[in-house]
């Protein structure tokens, strides 16, 4: 999926529209093929019991196979290796979250100001992934990739044509990975478990730092 980029400065804003983003998805079942999101349906049920049941550290390729009464390799040709399993597990997820400031009501929706919704979305996004927490650090296996992510480059894009309508102050790409950066899900995890920071202190950051960038609600 390609994601729009930020239109030049002085040029209009095409994300005026509620359009301008949609659902990242990678290859969900309406995609592909009968047979194959059938497989894909299968897989992702057997993954996501033994992710119930084990936990993300214990999810293998061998484990969801056998699971789901399926050769290895059907796995592999799915998603290719344990971190694209993992991603796709995380995706499956997403979805809702997605939904909630894509198309839901406010503050996250788009009948919200933009101001509004970016001081809603971060709070929102580190509750979605504290829940999560263990599925993401797993996942994390090559730094690198987690940029590419269908659902992390909307977030990007989501929350850089946010701070370009709110008039934020500076870069609105570069203050969105920023942003993004200070409520990571391993930075939240080592403050919040191993430093003991309040989870509502590391969401009072997230108001400073847009109040920093000239973002009011």
């Amino acid at each position: 999926m390609t994601l729009p980029l930020p239109p030049p400065p002085g040029q209009p804003d095409p994300g005026e529209a509620r359009t301008n983003l949609t659902l990242a998805a990678g290859d969900g079942p309406e995609l592909l093929r009968a047979d194959a999101a059938r497989n894909r349906a299968l897989l992702m049920d057997a993954a996501s019991r033994l992710l119930a049941r084990c936990g993300a550290a214990d999810l293998t390729m061998e484990s969801v196979a056998a699971a789901a009464g399926v050769g290895k390799g059907t796995v592999f040709r799915r998603f290719k290796d344990r971190t694209g399993l993992l991603i796709a597990l995380l995706d499956h997820r997403e979805a809702l979250l997605q939904a909630a400031f894509l198309s839901g009501p406010p503050p996250m929706g788009p009948d919200a100001p933009a101001a509004e919704r970016l001081h809603a979305f971060g709070p929102a996004l580190m509750r979605h992934e504290r829940d999560h927490h263990e599925l993401i650090l797993a996942s994390r296996g090559d730094p690198l990739r987690t940029f590419e992510v269908p659902a992390q480059r909307l977030r990007h894009s989501h929350v850089t044509l946010l701070l370009r309508q709110a008039r934020a102050e500076g870069d609105p790409e570069l203050l969105a990975y920023t942003l993004l950066g200070s409520i990571d899900a391993p930075l939240v995890h080592h403050l919040t478990c191993e430093r003991g920071m309040p989870a509502d202190q590391l969401e009072q950051g997230w108001h400073d730092l847009l109040h920093r960038y000239g973002v009011e609600r």
